[in-house]
C-alpha cells in the first residue's frame, strides 16, 4: 500500500545565479498544513512551475518521491531532508522498481496516473548545493516519478493512495528511468530500451528521448 506522509507546494522564485543570470525555480517547496487541498489537471493549489518548456504540464502535474530514499542520501553525505528534492508528495510503501508506468491511484476525490520518471537537471544541483547529486540520482535510480491527473478533485494531505488499475506489461518507473539515462554501450540496456519503447502510457516526449538514444547507439 502507498502511504502519503506530506504534501509540498511552491511558487517560482530565484534559486540562485547561473553564469550571472538569475535562475527561477519552484523546487523549494513548503509543507501544506491544511488537511486537504484542490488538485487540478495541472497543479495542486499553491504549486506552479517556473520553466514550462521542461517542467509542469499534464504529464508532470505532481511529483512523487519515496521518503525511504532520504536515509540513503544522508548516509552518502548529502545534507537533505524530505521535501528537498522538490517533491509534491512524500510517500512510503512503493519504490521505483515496484511502481509501473500507467498505474492509476485514487487520492481523495481525484484519480492520478503514473506518467514518467523524474530526470534530474542542474536545478537539483543548485537546490542541494552538490553538483554530484545529478549523477548520483542517475547511478542509484532514486528518481521518483510524475503523475498525470485523470480526474481532478479535493485531496487529503496524508493517508493512503489506493491502486485501482494497473496495465500489466508496462515498464516500471525504474526500467523507464534506466532506459532514458544509462550507458547504451551495454547490450542489456539497449534491449531494455526496446521494451520500454513499447509502452502505451509513457508520454511521446519521453519515448522520443529514449528513441534518440537507441538510434545513436546503432
Amino acid at each position: 500500500m502507498l502511504s502519503l506522509n506530506e504534501v509540498y507546494v511552491g511558487e517560482p522564485a530565484v534559486l540562485g545565479l547561473r553564469r550571472d543570470t538569475p535562475v527561477l525555480s519552484a523546487i523549494r517547496k513548503t509543507r501544506v498544513g491544511a488537511p486537504e487541498l484542490a488538485l487540478s489537471e495541472l497543479n495542486l493549489t499553491g504549486d506552479r512551475q517556473a520553466d514550462l518548456t521542461v517542467h509542469g504540464g499534464p504529464d508532470k502535474a505532481v511529483y512523487v518521491y519515496p521518503a525511504e530514499h532520504y536515509p540513503a542520501w544522508t548516509s552518502e553525505g548529502f545534507d537533505v531532508a524530505r521535501g528537498d528534492f522538490g517533491e509534491n508528495l512524500s510517500v512510503r510503501g512503493m519504490l521505483e522498481d515496484e511502481t509501473r508506468i500507467g498505474d492509476v491511484w485514487s487520492w481523495g476525490d481525484a484519480l492520478v496516473q503514473v506518467s514518467q520518471p523524474r530526470n534530474p537537471c542542474f536545478k537539483l544541483a543548485m537546490r542541494t548545493g552538490r553538483k554530484d547529486v545529478v549523477p548520483a540520482m542517475i547511478d542509484t535510480g532514486r528518481c521518483g516519478w510524475y503523475l498525470r491527473v485523470l480526474r481532478p478533485g479535493t485531496v487529503p494531505t496524508a493517508g493512503p493512495l489506493d491502486l485501482v488499475d494497473r496495465v500489466e506489461g508496462e515498464p516500471t518507473v525504474g526500467e523507464a528511468f534506466l532506459a532514458s539515462s544509462a550507458n547504451y554501450a551495454q547490450q542489456d540496456v539497449r534491449e531494455l530500451a526496446e521494451r520500454v519503447l513499447a509502452s502505451a502510457e509513457l508520454p511521446k516526449t519521453y519515448l522520443a528521448m529514449i528513441q534518440s538514444k537507441v538510434d545513436r547507439a546503432r
